[in-house]
């Protein structure tokens, strides 16, 4: 998409009237926030926390191919809406920032940070907002934090950001993880929250919110929305890069799935993400002894699960072993001996075994 020339009069003009009106509701969401796109994996989002309830409800804005935005300081909910409405209109996050704060009589008391959909960042913070304010702009990503302890926190976030491996939602996390760390709000703890979006990337691929992670109160906010993303990774946002078949989202699916071994999930939370990731590689062909090990895994942890050994049976076919398969195939059945789908695999090996 050519991205259009700043001009007042490509913007709709509900928008710009929208956007001009200050926000009717003094929300003061003094708060330290990132905002982020990974090209490699195709996901923007952003990562929040502050000393207010559910800072998650108002602050963070994303959308799948169109990019991401945090508004906050005495936020302006249309700062969000109206973003993406000029994101996906082909707008740069500079020309976005410069539109909603030239619009908007109270700027000067708001701070917004924004990601486009070529991951250009673009932040504001405006000469009013409570201090210790202040925002930094890096490659594909912004930090802003008002009411802060001080420009270490925004800055321990940038370093983080940039210094953490994993998918964006990791990053992410490990940037807020040392806002924290560094003192974060200079009124305390109550709230975090994480969104990251991908095109197809939520529930059955019907939304594009992949992560989509509140912690509306808790003493410790920011290490709670860390151990709800543990449990959350291995299933939403594993199966989404295991079905989505593209090599860099396989390669964060089994950074996820190396993982699990140390992780505090439960035997069949575990055995369920390596029978997912199993069943994944051998229907792409790919690293089946990967495949057997965690098809074996899997069944270790769970040894009377049909659908593991069905998965067992599904790589020993796809590696070329049918006698193999009709084995295993056949144990499924006997737990489980009403699935016609276990029956469709038992005909497909045996038939296979024939020829």
């Amino acid at each position: 998409m050519n991205t259009p020339r700043r001009s007042l009069a490509f913007v709709p003009l509900l928008v710009l009237a929208a956007a001009a009106a200050p926000a009717d509701t003094d929300l003061r969401c003094a708060t330290f926030s990132i905002v982020a796109h990974d090209p490699a994996t195709g996901e923007w989002g952003v990562a929040v926390a502050s000393k207010v309830l559910a800072v998650g409800a108002f602050v963070p804005w994303a959308e799948a191919e169109v990019g991401a935005l945090a508004t906050q300081a005495h936020t302006n909910p249309a700062y969000g809406r109206d973003g993406l409405i000029l994101l996906g209109a082909g707008f740069t996050a500079g020309q976005v920032v410069e539109i909603l704060t030239e619009l908007d009589e109270e700027s000067s008391y708001r701070q917004l940070g924004v990601v486009d959909t070529r991951g250009r960042a673009g932040a504001h913070t405006g000469d009013d907002a409570d201090d210790w304010k202040g925002h930094l702009v890096g490659e594909g990503y912004c930090v802003q934090g008002n009411l802060l302890v001080g420009e270490e926190v925004v800055e321990a976030m940038a370093a983080a950001f940039e210094d953490a491996e994993g998918n964006l939602a990791r990053r992410l996390l490990a940037a807020l993880e040392a806002g924290d760390a560094a003192g974060g709000d200079s009124r305390g703890k109550q709230s975090a929250a994480l969104l990251v979006v991908s095109e197809r990337g939520g529930y059955q691929g019907v939304t594009d919110r992949l992560v989509d992670l509140r912690v509306d109160d808790d003493p410790e906010p920011v290490a709670r929305l860390a151990e709800l993303y543990t449990i959350w990774e291995p299933g939403t946002v594993l199966s989404h890069y295991l079905e989505a078949g593209e090599p860099a989202l396989l390669e964060q699916a089994l950074v996820i799935v190396d993982g699990l071994e140390h992780s505090e999930l439960s035997d069949q939370q575990r055995a369920y993400a390596y029978n997912q990731a199993a069943w994944a590689l051998a229907g792409m062909g790919l690293e089946l002894d990967r495949a057997f090990e965690l098809a074996r895994a899997a069944h270790e942890l769970l040894p009377e699960d049909a659908n593991i050994i069905d998965t067992v049976a599904e790589v020993h076919f796809v590696s070329g072993d049918a006698a193999a398969a009709v084995e295993w195939e056949r144990r499924a059945l006997e737990l489980d001996p009403d699935n016609a789908f276990f029956q469709e695999q038992l005909d497909k090996f045996s038939a296979a075994l024939e020829d």
